[in-house]
């Protein structure tokens, strides 16, 4: 994604004439120094719109909340967010016709999810570089330690748990730092496979196969992509972790914990 940039620029010395006004920027070449009076370039992405419906604050907890990647009714997005319930279905709405959320009927209700890992990594990003929401009772201090532990990241393992798995994957050679991703070794398939992970059909997925993804509260790396998504649907099929009710927190469970250590190594997760 390239944003826009400000073109604006001093004069340069000796040279005749005043500097444009800021805002605007002189075209080399042109006709009489022709100016255009904004900083658009034709090509640029118009990241305006979509930043506008995320910098709402009842659109960015929906937002948030579906970074669980599981889908939600209006309903269940409207009390997360604290707004009423034709409320909720207008952020949708405009959710909707931004290209950030989609939605599926079944029967009378309609669940909505996140369009894609495109827009979970928009969002993970922007928690990164943003400050903490302050914690104000116990219950919101619960809720935050168990979002540290273990949650999912759109459709992968975030927190601590994670971490500790991306840690271990790397220390013990089966996964290899590379720029723009990570590598599988042949140690690293044969553990997958043991995990119950068809690796061949995860390579043949349309998107990354194994980047890191900078845990925004962990503040290192933890495993994304098609790879970071098998890993967890296997973790969660075979109860070695399991939701709570904390919107995106998962608990690893004592199977999980051994599990981990015996397939992976971790060895940092009691």
């Amino acid at each position: 994604m390239s944003v826009t940039h400000d073109r604006t620029h001093a004069a340069v010395p000796g040279a005749t004439g005043t500097a444009p006004e800021p805002g605007t920027a002189e075209i080399a070449g042109s006709a009489g120094g022709a100016e255009i009076g904004s900083a658009e370039v034709e090509g640029d992405a118009d990241i305006a719109p979509v930043a506008a419906l995320i910098a709402d604050a009842a659109r960015a907890a929906m937002l948030t909340a579906l970074l669980g990647g599981r889908a939600l009714a209006a309903g269940e997005l409207a009390t997360i967010a604290g707004v009423s319930a034709p409320t909720a279905s207008s952020h949708l709405a405009r959710l909707l016709d931004g290209g950030l959320v989609t939605v599926v009927k079944q029967g009378r209700h309609r669940y909505y999810r996140l369009a894609g890992p495109e827009v979970a990594r928009t969002l993970e990003v922007l928690a990164r570089i943003s400050g903490r929401v302050a914690v104000r009772s116990l219950r919101q201090s619960r809720q935050a330690r168990l979002l540290r532990e273990a949650r999912s990241c759109y459709d992968h393992l975030a927190g601590r748990v994670g971490v500790e798995l991306y840690d271990a994957l790397v220390r013990e050679g089966r996964l290899i730092e590379a720029d723009g991703g990570c590598l599988l070794t042949a140690s690293g398939a044969d553990a997958m496979t043991e995990l119950g992970v068809d690796v061949e059909r995860v390579r043949r997925a349309r998107r990354r196969f194994a980047p890191d993804c900078l845990d925004w509260l962990e503040r290192r790396p933890h495993l994304g992509g098609a790879l970071g998504a098998a890993v967890l649907d296997r973790l969660l099929a075979r109860d070695w972790l399991v939701r709570g009710t904390v919107p995106r927190a998962l608990r690893l469970t004592g199977e999980g914990r051994e599990g981990l250590e015996r397939i992976f190594g971790c060895k940092d997760l009691s």
